[in-house]
């Protein structure tokens, strides 16, 4: 853990967990901003829509060949088929939920309009409430790494964390949390607002009502669930003309795996043993940026559109488009110096890691300073 970078020499070899940086950085976003090519912040409406076009293509291929052939297979490769079709339908589809993330930080397009027309479609048809989760997810982005303030994934302090988690702290407990985790995560926290930040009274991000929204944002969430209700019809009649078992196996399966990534990305750009969090007494908005984690994920980066190992260059310039990110994020290396942080191991390794080694966070008690809070794991 610590400085790398996306190229060629990136260290993957594990070793010895630094803590990151806490300080004050010796820079200003200004200047990360002036090293990076000026075109990085400009977005192409056509170059934007290739990448819509090309995951669809993708997409629809998968289906047409999955609904057309694979009835046509003897029956044991059939049945290997449908576990091929699920994984690769599952993984072009994070691509589709990137892309519609991108219009949701205005990062696809000049026009706001054509950014929320095409992040709605997207994500109502992946049952994502658009608005709701753009405005629940800027305020992440305002917050980030804030003990009080952030929005999802907000650590627990060593006393909040409840009792039984003892009991399941060992290798089938951590299984059992991470299955839990990344099959139940995403629909828990929209629909109950499981790992967010605690409000005073019930939060839901289908409630137009709810207290993570102001006044003038809740007609947009009744247009999130009207895309929700839309999209959730027109499975209903797939199932009824084609069966519920057809459209498990089409839809179901690939939307299970496409919310697990998501999750797991996540997790894993804003958990890690090295990052600080802190209270209000110390955080500000630029520490609280760079306190997250470049991943890699092998092929993957290119099929989730780099999400996954540009988040350090998202956080700090977030309507950047994904396809200048990689480029931005060379560039301001060289400033950031070890304020840049980047892990190498496999994603799979490091949930592992991470589930174990990140369970509450503490101020450490060593320092004069606790405002500044770090993962533990001791129960």
């Amino acid at each position: 853990m610590g400085a790398g970078g996306p190229s060629l020499q990136r260290e993957k070899k594990e070793s010895l967990i630094q803590p990151a940086p806490h300080t004050k950085p010796p820079f200003t976003l200004s200047q990360i901003k002036k090293a990076i090519p000026p075109h990085c912040f400009k977005r192409s409406l056509l170059r934007s829509f290739s990448y819509v076009v090309y995951d669809l293509s993708f997409s629809f291929l998968f289906y047409y060949t999955a609904t057309n052939y694979f009835h046509l297979l003897p029956s044991p490769f059939a049945y290997l088929a449908w576990p091929i079709y699920w994984i690769f339908q599952g993984c072009v589809l994070t691509g589709v939920w990137v892309i519609a993330h991108e219009c949701g930080h205005h990062a696809f397009s000049d026009y706001q309009w054509v950014d929320d027309t095409v992040g709605l479609i997207l994500h109502s048809a992946l049952l994502v409430p658009y608005f709701s989760w753009k405005y629940s997810h800027r305020r992440h982005h305002s917050n980030t790494a804030s003990l009080e303030r952030d929005e999802v994934f907000v650590p627990k302090t060593k006393s909040e964390v409840p009792f039984y988690s003892k009991y399941f702290n060992n290798p089938p407990g951590r299984a059992l949390t991470l299955l839990v985790t990344l099959t139940l995560g995403w629909p828990l926290y929209l629909a109950l607002n499981v790992s967010g930040r605690p409000y005073d009274r019930f939060a839901c991000h289908f409630d137009p009502k709810s207290p993570i929204y102001s006044d003038r944002e809740r007609l947009q969430i009744y247009i999130s669930d009207a895309g929700i209700f839309a999209a959730t019809y027109v499975l209903y009649r797939v199932a009824m003309a084609k069966g519920l078992a057809w459209l498990i196996c089409v839809y179901g399966v690939p939307l299970l795996i496409v919310n697990g990534f998501l999750v797991l990305i996540t997790y894993l750009q804003h958990t890690h043993p090295a990052l600080p969090h802190y209270n209000s007494s110390e955080w500000d908005w630029l520490r609280g940026a760079l306190s997250t984690v470049d991943r890699d994920y092998g092929v993957l980066n290119k099929v989730f559109h780099n999400i996954t190992d540009t988040h350090v260059a998202h956080h700090l310039f977030s309507t950047m488009p994904h396809y200048h990110a990689m480029e931005a994020t060379i560039a301001m290396k060289p400033i950031l110096g070890e304020y840049y942080q980047f892990d190498g191991m496999p994603f799979y390794k490091a949930a592992w890691r991470e589930a174990k080694e990140c369970l509450y966070v503490e101020p450490d008690e060593n320092s004069p300073t606790k405002g500044i809070f770090w993962y533990r794991n001791k129960l």
